[in-house]
């Protein structure tokens, strides 16, 4: 666990697609636009935060809803996310909780973290360690900078009007 003034608060910058791989990315950026965090999460995460982003009320609640609900009701806040690792190639993060006056600190995927950070408008911080392993990775993958100039609202509404419900269902 990191601490906090060891880390940078960030926000979600907005979602695009790997062009190779076609696999989401969540794009953070810090407040002053310098600092970049490219995530790769799968389809329903990245479906979870493009809902929450662009304000898209589904019939029923999904997952990240279910749980901000449940933790709602029996008086749980969530306090801040935090990225908190980056080892082999895998980011990790850390879900922050308000208990009564008291911390809990829970383990999360860095998607589900950052989906429950939007549906609670908590902060999303970042290791300053991740962001600096982050860039290296970055430079040795890329040999340069990455591109998101192609994240775009637009695409993300084509994507989640195509889909429908049963998308959604676990396939057995």
């Amino acid at each position: 666990m990191t601490k906090k003034e060891d880390s940078i608060e960030m926000a979600v910058a907005g979602l695009t697609l790997d062009p190779v791989t076609k696999t989401p990315i969540v794009l953070l950026k810090d407040s002053d636009n310098k600092l970049n965090l490219p995530i790769w999460i799968g389809l329903l995460e990245a479906t979870a935060m493009a809902t929450e982003l662009e304000g898209i009320k589904m019939a029923r609640p999904m997952t990240h809803d279910l749980l901000k609900n449940v933790l709602t009701e029996v008086g749980i806040s969530v306090k801040y996310v935090e990225i908190t690792e980056l080892k082999e190639n895998t980011y990790y993060a850390l879900v922050h909780l308000n208990i009564e006056g008291r911390e809990l600190v829970i383990d999360s995927r860095p998607s589900d973290a950052i989906a429950l950070a939007l549906r609670s408008k908590s902060p999303i911080y970042v290791a300053k360690a991740v962001l600096e392993a982050s860039s290296i990775l970055q430079q040795a993958e890329e040999g340069k900078e990455p591109d998101f100039s192609n994240v775009s609202k637009e695409k993300w509404a084509e994507v989640l009007e195509k889909m429908s419900p049963d998308d959604f269902k676990y396939k057995t």
